[in-house]
């Protein structure tokens, strides 16, 4: 139901190489900015193109990639301009897998085994505040990984407005277990919130 789509042409969004580069803080240094250096730099070149291109008044962002919302709204008080960040709650098939469309590159065997990632995620919170953070990461480590298609790149319990690692659960703020997992060659981010 889209009444207008953007699709401008690349020489209009690069007519020049854009060798920008932004400081967000430490906001893309854990997690995904640890296992792809750069990554968040050309997003905020490319996202703060199309804000200044279309003025939104909203710019709507999933969760699913938790750590690009929070550095898209740094962004936007970076640049102080008047885009409302609007973070989208994740959506998931029926047996949990986050949508995405890179599940569609997995094979029959991988997809089934996809499902994990999620049901183990589940279990963060029976255990949250139960057993010491850097065992509860081993733990979902080590369930995800008995899975011989599934290997976990990362888990990551952070707060969620920083994005440091948190290191007990007396630290205050709200937190967030955030995952990535290789299958294959495919890789699939997906994250929970656990306070």
């Amino acid at each position: 139901k889209c009444h207008l789509a953007f699709l401008p042409y690349e020489n209009e969004i690069y007519p020049e190489e854009d060798t920008r580069k932004f400081n967000f803080g430490g906001l893309d240094i854990h997690m995904e900015g640890k296992y792809r250096p750069g990554h968040f730099n050309g997003v905020a070149q490319i996202v703060s193109k199309l804000f200044n291109i279309l003025e939104p008044d909203h710019a709507y962002f999933g969760e699913k990639d938790f750590q690009q919302l929070v550095i898209v709204k740094a962004l936007v008080r970076q640049l102080n301009l008047s885009v409302q960040v609007i973070p989208c709650p994740i959506i998931r098939e029926p047996d949990g897998l986050a949508i995405s469309s890179r599940n569609m590159l997995l094979n029959p065997t991988q997809r089934k085994s996809a499902a994990r990632i999620f049901t183990v995620l589940s279990t963060i919170k029976q255990y949250s505040g139960q057993i010491e953070i850097n065992e509860l990461k081993e733990y979902i480590k080590h369930e995800i990984d008995l899975d011989p298609n599934l290997q976990t790149e990362y888990f990551e319990i952070v707060d969620e407005t920083t994005l440091k690692p948190v290191n007990s659960w007396n630290e205050n703020g709200l937190k967030r277990g955030c995952i990535a997992v290789k299958i294959g060659s495919v890789r699939l981010i997906d994250n929970i919130k656990i306070s």
